[in-house]
């Protein structure tokens, strides 16, 4: 097997990547931002050795503040994979990147599957997308995994937000109009792995492929589960609008992922985003 290197690993998602090698036994080592800067491309092809592959969880992913940020947006997520591409490609090192469901417009009503049309609506997904487009361009065989609302319950996201404010406040307000897969960062890494196991055992993936837990809650309705989850009312989580909970980004209304070319290559779906939820809600950090 390849050895793995995993770039953003002081992120929550390259964290687990690591973690969770290390359980399987894989040989893994991680660099955060700090440590190997993806657009550099001297420090790329120093990485990117044959034998290697790297798992990109590297990202800018500041959602509100890319829409002034634009510079910096792009550089994270358009030229850092673009270079990555560049040296896998001049050495034979394998890629798996990280991408997100808001390269989509979330204006469908049914899952997007991997060939849906893109569209995204946010300087992030912009970027993210420009990243998908330099990567096919330069490294064909490489392999882009979305996901979407990725947590764990113990970093500064969504689900640790709501286990905050079940005991500061004796009611909150949460979106109910946006729709999406909520995902445990422990279960993507996983996915990433097996994926990275498949194509180290000779098999094939498509070059685009959607993983996140499955089924598909709002923001409000996720809330809800957090406070069941701590033995706390779920009656305390209101729910409102987009409009009434105005943010610089706009966000996809519906960004629910297919995960059809998933198990199509043969890989193994994610649990439902319930069974996730309690997992992290139960796991010690």
């Amino acid at each position: 097997m390849r050895r793995i290197v995993v770039t953003g690993a002081r992120g929550q998602l390259g964290r687990q990547v690591l973690a969770r090698a290390a359980a399987r036994g894989r040989v893994a080592v991680g660099f955060g931002s700090d440590e190997f800067d993806i657009t550099d491309a001297q420090a790329a092809r120093r990485h990117a050795e044959p034998n290697t592959l790297i798992v990109n969880c590297a990202a800018y992913t500041a959602v509100d503040q890319a829409e002034t940020d634009v510079e910096q947006a792009f550089a994270g997520n358009a030229t850092g994979p673009r270079v990555l591409a560049e040296a896998c490609a001049d050495t034979g090192a394998g890629l798996i990147h990280v991408s997100t469901d808001y390269v989509f417009d979330g204006t469908a009503t049914a899952p997007y599957e991997t060939d849906a049309p893109v569209g995204p609506v946010s300087v992030y997904g912009k970027s993210k997308l420009a990243g998908e487009q330099a990567i096919h361009e330069v490294l064909p065989q490489a392999n882009i995994v979305r996901t979407a609302w990725v947590y764990t319950g113990a970093d500064r996201d969504f689900v640790a937000s709501m286990r905050r404010l079940e005991s500061e406040r004796d009611t909150i307000d949460v979106v109910d109009d946006q729709i999406g897969s909520p995902t445990y960062a422990a279960d993507l890494a996983d996915a990433l792995l097996d994926l990275a196991d498949h194509l180290d055992a000779g098999r094939t993936a498509p070059p685009v492929l959607h993983a996140t837990n499955s089924g598909q809650a709002s923001w409000f309705e996720l809330a809800r589960a957090v406070f069941s989850e701590l033995g706390a009312d779920p009656e305390r989580v209101h729910p409102c609008t987009s409009a009434q909970f105005v943010r610089p980004a706009p966000r996809p209304g519906y960004s629910v992922l297919s995960d059809r070319a998933w198990r199509a290559a043969g890989l193994t779906p994610l649990r439902s985003w319930r069974s996730a939820l309690h997992a992290a809600m139960t796991t010690r950090p």
